[in-house]
């Protein structure tokens, strides 16, 4: 049965959308099936810092994934767009009300990749904390500030998603700049919750556990990832982007209307809160 379009004339923005096994992709692809017509944006990375299963699929990154939201029947707007930065988001809301006239969803995926900060808090460098908290935390305000201006000035309610991270929950070591930047987006979508709910402006936010995307390779895969899965993981497998990507659209749904202000985990069981 065809994906009803209970989302139909409305527009997405979703950051972070360009990997091909990734979460942002599997958000896109959900909501353009839904109605939505999608804004993505990424980094404009290189193709010579592409994963080898991309090279070899001849992906092209946040045009690709534009391509696989028109086949599902809505328009798609592919932009470069550092998170980072204010004044680059402005072009984005410029670009974006160009092309569509409006936006009403904001699902703020994009974040800092694994790497050379997962140290004791000791060993971290100011520049690797800066550049976590940055991309998470602060793309994560930047974004949500220019959508909801926008959003309360077409006053017709609204939408907007940030993925978190079960990593706030669980606080492990060597995890304390990107655990950190998590937390904060937690406590950040529960403010803009109580600021934006007379507006009709929803704020949610979806805690990811371990998901099956490129994020995860450097943790290895064959018998090492099937043994962290077994440890780890209660439902018996690792999740997937569009395990994710349903929860997200049904708080983008009419039918999550009445929902601000939460935060859903969706990990396998990982983490158990009473």
């Amino acid at each position: 049965m065809a994906e009803q379009k209970e989302l139909a004339g409305k527009v997405a923005l979703v950051t972070g959308a360009g990997r091909m096994r990734s979460i942002g992709r599997a958000i896109a692809k959900k909501l353009a099936a839904m109605g939505c017509d999608v804004v993505l944006t990424g980094t404009g990375r290189s193709p010579e810092r592409y994963p080898d299963d991309e090279k070899a699929a001849g992906w092209r990154d946040i045009d690709s994934v534009a391509d696989e939201v028109r086949a599902l029947g809505s328009r798609a707007l592919p932009v470069v767009c550092d998170v980072r930065s204010a004044s680059a988001i402005e072009d984005l809301m410029r670009r974006v009300i160009e092309a569509f006239g409006r936006v009403d969803i904001l699902v703020n995926n994009a974040g800092a990749a694994r790497g050379r900060d997962r140290v004791p808090i000791v060993d971290l460098s100011e520049d690797l904390w800066r550049q976590v908290i940055d991309t998470n935390l602060t793309g994560t305000f930047l974004m949500s500030r220019a959508v909801a201006r926008q959003l309360l000035a077409q006053n017709e309610g609204g939408r907007i998603i940030n993925i978190s991270s079960i990593a706030s929950k669980l606080v492990e070591p060597n995890n304390g700049a990107y655990a950190a930047s998590k937390a904060g987006i937690q406590a950040l979508t529960c403010v803009m919750a109580a600021e934006l709910a007379p507006a009709q402006i929803t704020v949610n936010a979806v805690l990811p556990g371990i998901i099956d995307t490129f994020r995860m390779d450097d943790l290895g895969r064959g018998e090492v990832w099937e043994r962290l899965i077994k440890a780890r993981v209660p439902l018996g497998r690792a999740g997937t982007g569009e395990d994710v990507a349903e929860v997200v659209g049904f708080l983008c749904s009419p039918r999550a209307e009445w929902i601000t202000g939460q935060c859903y985990i969706v990990d396998g069981g990982t983490v158990r809160l009473p």
